[in-house]
């Protein structure tokens, strides 16, 4: 324990710790941009609302959101210790002149983009998780023919049931649940909510052009014949695929909803 705290609180021990969690997080987006492909589907947010009710009461999915929620708060904490170590041991013409030569726009201004994703976090838990935990969003019922499998779905009042219901009727399946699709259609309405989220999706690709190579060189897996594979995830997977995945979103709403 006594040679275990000196390296968790070096520099090289606070950079492993931010990879560990930052790539923890990378897995995270994969999910839940996977997850979120369902407002795509024509179905009145049938799916999308199946798929939130999934993930806000299926306890080991709730375990993992623990682990998320202390992972965005560690990842930041040690990222604003760093910066401020880094910033007070070198000195300011050494950091303008050769650090600005030697290195990326976005590995220099990782804390810029940094902010920006906490600041566009926050938002998004507002308006989404906030209101779904909150009560704060409507109710709709989807009743499905079981013979045809023709869908319908009426906007109802919250009444004596529990936030998600699922029963079968003379052949009609009849689902009662809170439409958090609903939510993000009135949410992505406002033309500032989308401009900032597609802001914030162009900071999460650099930041995580940069982040995913780095945290993978900092755990030491830095082999000459898996740097291209690293690379190339980096860059058009996790700097390119899912953040444009996420920044559709809101726009395919406000243009096409």
């Amino acid at each position: 324990m006594s040679k275990s705290k000196p390296v968790l609180n070096s520099s090289l021990g606070k950079k492993l710790i931010m990879s560990l969690t930052g790539l923890f997080l990378c897995t995270f987006l994969v999910v839940h941009l996977i997850g979120n492909l369902q407002l795509f589907k024509d179905d009145a947010g049938y799916a999308f609302n199946n798929y939130a009710y999934l993930m806000t009461h299926f306890a080991p999915i709730k375990v993992v959101s623990y682990l998320l929620y202390a992972s965005v708060i560690v990842h930041a904490i040690y990222a604003i210790i760093l910066t401020s170590n880094n910033k007070a041991a070198r000195p300011i013409g050494y950091a303008a002149s050769a650090g600005g030569a030697n290195s990326k726009w976005n590995s220099r201004n990782m804390g810029i983009l940094g902010t920006v994703l906490l600041v566009f976090i926050a938002t998004h838990m507002a308006n989404f998780w906030w209101k779904y935990h909150n009560d704060q969003v409507p109710y709709i019922e989807y009743r499905t023919d079981l013979s045809t499998g023709v869908t319908t779905s009426t906007e109802i009042q919250a009444g004596d049931f529990h936030d998600f219901t699922k029963v079968t009727e003379n052949g009609v399946e009849i689902l009662k649940a809170r439409d958090l699709y609903k939510q993000v259609d009135y949410a992505f309405d406002n033309v500032f909510l989308v401009a900032f989220y597609v802001i914030a999706m162009a900071a999460l690709a650099f930041h995580l052009i940069h982040g995913f190579r780095s945290a993978f060189q900092t755990v030491g897996f830095d082999h000459k014949k898996y740097v291209p594979i690293i690379q190339f995830l980096g860059v058009w997977i996790f700097g390119v695929l899912i953040p444009v995945g996420f920044a559709l979103m809101p726009l395919y709403f406000f243009f096409c909803k």
